[in-house]
């Protein structure tokens, strides 16, 4: 049996130890966010666009879902694009089908070749917005996470390409760390149509975690399906309202959680973010193991893909904003400073677990391809 696959079997816990790598003061003083990105009123941003209805099944949800594509399409043209598409009666449908599209981006080292020989890191938000109140936007819940993993994405892109070029250059590739990818998970029909329960919630998740557990990779393939490549499943939820609290609620990846609250903590110090707390908006890094674990308490997009064994880190606020589920829940009642700051800090997880230190300040603008709207072609995969 191949070194890799030996490794890639650890637990996650065992695991992080090889692959995980703080960057240091230089690169996180390269890190930035552009207040034009996240202004609620700028249509060529990441975040206005997604601060529309978007119901599923709706002009208003496969417009964002086109906002997504267009943005891989022109600034990430390496990342490969996907859908997963689904369909499910809801307790407000009449009997009808409804249409559910998760939208995936993948980005793996360009030496890889085939499906289950790469371990990766999914970055998730929900991107579809709830039936009542009548124009629901949904801001925080969860438009303006879905902004943040687009500037991630978009934030550690190049210095992907960059750490890859070197290690092809040197022939030289690290059986273990090498094999490591990325991949963002925006998910449709989180939200309940009447009232949450386990049929009326999480459609989109529900059927990709389905899916992906009977798919099987090739014989002999590191990881036998889809689901088993994911190393951690990134979850964000609920951010962008002020003073933000997130408790660490999985014991198993509270690891994981206390390199994100270093991370905030080293982003502090260095002055790169904006809001005015007291404490962190991570502030359970002190955490052990007699204290109370609410994971899994929270039902949420994870809940599908913890059932079936994947490893969880959950970043929702505990309370939940004031603005939750009402109709203040819109662009102009988000803390535009928090939202920087929850971008800066998941590129800032996402560089450290790929590993991009010595690659962020000096790596090249994002290649561009020309702007296009999804195609018919693309438009049947929905």
């Amino acid at each position: 049996m191949k070194l890799l696959r030996s490794l890639l079997v650890f637990p996650l816990a065992l695991r992080e130890a090889l692959g995980y790598s703080n960057l240091a003061e230089e690169s996180l003083q390269s890190l930035s966010v552009s207040s034009d990105d996240f202004s609620i009123t700028n249509k060529d941003g990441l975040l206005a666009p997604i601060l529309i209805p978007r119901v599923p099944g709706t002009p208003g949800n496969a417009k964002v879902i086109e906002h997504f594509h267009d943005f891989f399409t022109k600034h990430l043209p390496d990342w490969n694009l996907s859908f997963q598409n689904s369909s499910s009666k809801t307790p407000t449908s009449g009997g009808k089908e409804v249409p559910f599209r998760n939208f995936i981006a993948t980005r793996d080292p360009p030496w890889v070749e085939g499906e289950g020989e790469v371990g990766r890191l999914a970055l998730v938000a929900h991107f579809d917005s709830k039936l009542t109140p009548k124009n629901f936007i949904g801001a925080t819940d969860s438009a303006a996470p879905c902004a943040m993993l687009l500037h991630a994405a978009r934030g550690i892109d190049a210095a992907l390409t960059a750490k890859w070029a070197a290690i092809e250059a040197k022939g030289e590739r690290d059986e273990f760390d090498e094999h490591k990818g990325v991949q963002i998970l925006l998910l449709d029909g989180e939200e309940a149509f009447a009232t949450w329960t386990h049929t009326d919630s999480v459609y989109g998740a529900r059927a990709l975690a389905e899916e992906w557990e009977t798919t099987m990779n090739p014989a002999m393939s590191t990881f036998k399906n889809p689901l088993e490549s994911i190393d951690l499943f990134l979850l964000l939820d609920l951010l962008g309202s002020s003073h933000p609290a997130v408790p660490s609620y999985f014991k198993t990846t509270h690891w994981a959680y206390k390199n994100m609250a270093s991370v905030e903590e080293r982003l502090r110090k260095a002055n790169k973010l904006k809001s005015k707390v007291e404490g962190n908006f991570l502030w359970e890094s002190d955490k052990n193991e007699n204290d109370r674990w609410a994971g899994g308490m929270i039902e949420d997009d994870h809940i599908p893909f913890m059932a079936r064994g994947v490893d969880i880190l959950h970043i929702i606020p505990s309370p939940f904003p004031d603005v939750w589920h009402t109709s203040k829940d819109d662009g102009e009642h988000l803390d535009l400073d928090v939202v920087e700051d929850w971008a800066m800090i998941t590129t800032a997880f996402a560089a450290e677990w790929m590993e991009l230190d010595g690659y962020m300040q000096s790596a090249a603008t994002p290649k561009t391809s020309p702007k296009r709207s999804l195609g018919e072609d693309d438009k049947s995969e929905l």
